[in-house]
């Protein structure tokens, strides 16, 4: 007989830090889950699966592993760390075997024309688009705060083309953000029907994972909860 999994890290995507975890990290300790916020820097592809890899091994067991837009293409290959359990996608790059997020972005565009390059090699979503093609179900001024701190991400970091998919050999879930301008909702959907996920359509911006905190917790315990079943199975 197996315990349930109830461990959870949760990785932040482009031009955002750990802190929009927030509600979702509350109502996953209030329902007994140990919590980890992964803290990439987005300054390369290497440094991010460093600090995600650090954040699994601090947990000591199963890990259910969850990543949002950019954090998916971080989990994807990060989950092929022996203790992560299952993956959890939220509106996120869940890349084959030679993707990128570029990629994906370029085979069928997003919405938004508010990414911008900067001279440092680096990008950035223009200040007076951020609520609109980002956050356009959160309250304005966390979209203005969010704007204004977003943390950039490199051009190595976004143009990185993963070689191992971990959702290949590991149950995953998806939520698909309906409402999405910075990946478009159909390539979210050929994402998660390609990795077999369990999925679930939620009709929210980008920032899913803020605007609808609930249904992602809830989508994180059902996943915790059935991988741990299957292992008792198995």
């Amino acid at each position: 007989m197996t315990k349930p999994i109830k461990n959870v890290v949760l990785v932040h995507g482009a031009f955002a830090d750990g802190s929009g975890w927030e509600p979702v990290a509350n109502i996953l300790k209030n329902e007994g889950y140990n919590v980890s916020v992964a803290q990439p820097p987005e300054t390369s592809y290497a440094d991010d699966q460093k600090y995600t890899k650090a954040a699994i091994d601090t947990m000591g067991g199963p890990v259910v592993l969850v990543g949002h837009s950019y954090g998916g293409s971080i989990i994807t290959e990060a989950g092929n760390h022996p203790n992560v359990a299952a993956l959890v996608y939220i509106a996120a790059f869940a890349l084959d075997e030679g993707e990128s997020c570029a990629s994906i972005e370029q085979a069928l565009p997003q919405a938004s024309k508010a990414f911008k390059p900067d001279s440092n090699g680096n990008w950035w979503i223009d200040e007076a688009q951020f609520a609109a093609d980002f956050a356009a179900d959160i309250p304005p001024e966390k979209a203005w705060f969010m704007a204004i701190s977003q943390v950039p991400i490199s051009t190595d970091a976004f143009t990185h083309k993963v070689t191992n998919p971990a959702w290949r050999h590991k149950p995953t879930w998806y939520m698909v953000a309906t409402e999405d301008r910075s990946i478009n909702p159909d390539q979210e959907r050929m994402m998660a029907k390609r990795a077999k996920a369990k999925t679930v359509e939620v009709k929210a911006s980008h920032v899913v994972y803020m605007s609808r905190s609930k249904e992602t917790a809830k989508l994180i315990e059902e996943a915790a909860t059935a991988t741990a079943v299957m292992h008792a199975a198995s």
